[in-house]
């Protein structure tokens, strides 16, 4: 078949199937699925996108109930509940990184759903200074010894969390757990999906490391501003 057959047999498809009222509203549909999807790469996060596929699948559905191309409407029925829970499921966290940003709440609430409960003996090591950073953590009960900082992490902190973005991936300090504790941790491939698929959830990440660098930075100043008094009382 030549290109020009080609044409003049769609062509004679698509007058056909415009002289009937359903064929119209199956040619509506499929173009309003393709515009849809279109629209849907050009959105950069992850909401838009599920509800945009949402609707790329209920006019795909129509599309293949009037054809009638049944694989296109099996493949869209059986992708429509994937796309619906997904978004119902990033709204969900939104709302929760919203609600817990309005209470200034830093301790990790939203993360909880996503991580896994473990029971570490006093005197293990989670992590040491240089090691790959693989997860973090969040302390239920237990005191956390991060011993190069002479700090201590207390139950409700979160910990772990600067290394994901260091240039090198690499733990800057070493954590002990000074008594029986009891952690819920998350792996970084988790909690970078979470990241970078919900800005509201990218920015409470960024508020929270924020908060911990400038508690840093003004421990160590208190620290110095120490030193320097005992430098110079008289002996």
């Amino acid at each position: 078949m030549t290109i020009s057959e080609l044409a003049d047999f769609l062509a004679a498809k698509l007058a056909l199937m415009l002289s009937q009222p359903e064929g119209v509203v199956a040619a509506v549909s499929g173009l309003l699925a393709g515009l849809l999807i279109l629209a849907s790469a050009l959105v950069k996060t992850i909401i838009p996108l599920r509800w945009l596929a949402v609707g790329s699948n209920l006019a795909f559905m129509v599309y293949g109930a009037l054809t009638p191309a049944y694989m296109v409407l099996v493949l869209h029925a059986l992708l429509l509940p994937v796309n619906l829970v997904r978004g119902v499921q990033m709204i969900r966290l939104t709302r929760r990184v919203r609600a817990s940003a309005g209470a200034g709440d830093t301790a990790g609430v939203w993360l909880r759903r996503y991580m896994k409960q473990r029971r570490r003996k006093a005197g293990t090591i989670l992590f040491h200074a240089g090691d790959q950073a693989d997860r973090l953590y969040f302390l239920v009960s237990g005191v956390v010894e991060i011993v190069e900082q002479a700090h201590s992490i207390q139950p409700g902190q979160i910990f772990g969390e600067i290394a994901f973005f260091s240039p090198d991936g690499r733990r800057t300090a070493t954590a002990l757990c000074a008594t029986p504790c009891t952690l819920l941790s998350i792996d970084e491939t988790t909690f970078k999906q979470l990241y970078f698929q919900n800005p509201e959830f990218g920015f409470e990440v960024v508020r929270l490391i924020a908060g911990r660098l400038s508690r840093d930075v003004h421990r160590l100043q208190d620290q110095l501003a120490e030193s320097r008094l005992r430098a110079d009382a008289p002996t």
